[in-house]
């Protein structure tokens, strides 16, 4: 694996995702490699269907030649699987952690399929619909994560997507006032309806106390998966359970901040001080060393099953 690929991988992740970069820190030397290569991958396609750079920049491009440019990530996805060389480092990234970690290609391109939803102006009609995109852009990211870190079991990946899907829950409801500004809503129709608030006043400032409201459901929607991930951390190597736990802390204290927030909580981007990562980090470490000794309870029936790996990527 060249220096120059891994320098890349690096760039992009701490410019993109202080908490991810904090977590991923605690992770065994190959772990930690893959892991960011696979993250460089994903912040790579991100950008490249909404015409920016690490998450910044080009906002305009978004309601154009979006379909061109996820066809070329979808070209260019099956071209690494095939084995052909790859010069874009963000593709060699990838190819080298499907690669080493046997990851299969529906993984990769439901991801691309979450992207697809964003291009075609997707709408949720239901909880059920929000979810199924949270798995799309978050919960798929979530096995291929497991895998790198050597689960292969139904179980554990299922709490690893758990995981991504609590992830993405936080996500839209830290982002709901940004997204409405770019044209995009992941909130379900049917929550909107019962508020009053048309999909296009998101934004709003009218609408504030009805968004917070419906923030703190998501919020409040994500603390079952957020707890059944918590119990797939006993099938983890003990770096990367402390890594994951550590994830786990810093996002879902995100989540209860925008709840707490309320109809502030999109005055600025809701995020946790170098302090409070300190303070998780420690945290995790006591949640990893007990998921050494904890014997997991079965996964809640009620909870969004993810689909079989023959429908991964529809």
């Amino acid at each position: 694996m060249s220096t120059a690929l891994l320098a890349h991988a690096h760039r992009a992740i701490a410019v993109g995702s202080k908490s991810f970069a904090t977590a991923s820190r605690l992770f065994d030397a190959r772990t930690r490699r893959s892991a960011v290569l696979l993250y460089a991958w994903c912040r790579h396609c991100d950008d490249v269907v909404d015409g920016q750079q690490l998450g910044t920049g080009g906002a305009a491009d978004r309601e154009s030649g979006g379909a061109e440019r996820l066809q070329v990530l979808y070209d260019q996805t099956h071209r690494a699987y095939a084995g052909e060389t790859m010069t874009a480092p963000a593709f060699a990234a990838l190819q080298a952690v499907a690669r080493a970690h046997r990851i299969p290609i529906a993984l990769p391109l439901a991801h691309l399929g979450g992207f697809a939803m964003d291009v075609e102006g997707h709408r949720y009609d239901t909880f059920d619909d929000t979810l199924r995109y949270c798995y799309h852009v978050a919960g798929v990211v979530g096995l291929m994560m497991a895998r790198i870190m050597g689960a292969h079991d139904e179980a554990t990946l299922d709490r690893a997507c758990d995981l991504g899907l609590a992830f993405q829950l936080t996500n839209i409801a830290r982002d709901i006032v940004d997204d409405a500004r770019v044209g995009r809503c992941y909130l379900p129709q049917a929550w909107l309806a019962a508020h009053q608030v048309p999909r296009t006043e998101l934004a709003d400032p009218r609408h504030r106390h009805a968004l917070a409201e419906m923030a703190a459901a998501l919020v409040r929607a994500a603390e079952p998966y957020y707890a059944s991930a918590r119990h797939g951390l006993s099938a983890l190597p003990l770096r990367s359970a402390w890594a994951v736990a550590a994830a786990h802390g810093v996002y879902r204290e995100i989540g209860l901040r925008v709840e707490r927030e309320g109809a502030r909580a999109w005055d600025r981007r809701v995020s946790t001080s170098r302090a409070t990562k300190l303070r998780l980090l420690l945290r995790a470490a006591g949640t990893a060393l007990h998921s050494r000794r904890q014997v997991s309870p079965a996964r809640p029936a009620t909870l969004w099953q993810r689909p079989s790996a023959s429908d991964a990527g529809r």
